[in-house]
């Protein structure tokens, strides 16, 4: 059932014509990178603040806030141009174990941000940051860096995407 599923969003006019296109498939491809660069990067510097590592005299709440909607903003371009990079070859991806490998890191990343976010302004009344905070930080991070070299893995290991 799940492999008539993906055949069928294959097959879908609004896939075909967006994958359709050298130039339509490579911007798609644009902005599922620029948006991944985007979402890691604001991330990374809010992992960062909390591990103490950089701008130890910016207040993590506002540095937090300011950098949060570009997390959730480039997340959703992301997931939105992932999918139809994803659907446009959706047959090939069914069994791939490399392929949901990257979806678990993503998935646990995101959960993992959204406890940061939730943190940060209770973190930033305290004295110093918990040392759990920073192992949650240092924990986000890795994960990132494991769903960028999950996602440059799937293509370069199983040739799919």
């Amino acid at each position: 059932m799940i492999l008539h599923f993906c055949r069928w969003l294959q097959d879908n006019f609004l896939v075909s014509a967006i994958n359709g296109t050298a130039w339509s498939a490579a911007a798609t491809e644009i902005i599922h990178y620029f948006s991944m660069f985007i979402l890691v990067g604001s991330t990374v510097i809010v992992d960062l603040r909390v591990l103490g590592a950089v701008g130890r005299r910016q207040d993590a709440k506002q540095l937090a806030d300011w950098l949060f909607p570009w997390i959730w903003i480039s997340l959703g371009l992301n997931v939105l141009s992932g999918f139809v990079m994803f659907a446009g070859t959706a047959p090939s991806y069914y069994g791939n174990d490399i392929f949901y490998d990257k979806l678990m890191i993503i998935l646990l990343a995101v959960i993992v941000n959204l406890v940061v976010q939730q943190q940060v302004p209770k973190w930033n009344q305290l004295p110093a940051m918990p040392a759990w905070a920073k192992l949650l930080a240092f924990v986000s991070i890795m994960l990132w860096i494991g769903a960028i070299i999950a996602g440059v893995e799937v293509p370069a290991l199983t040739g799919v995407g």
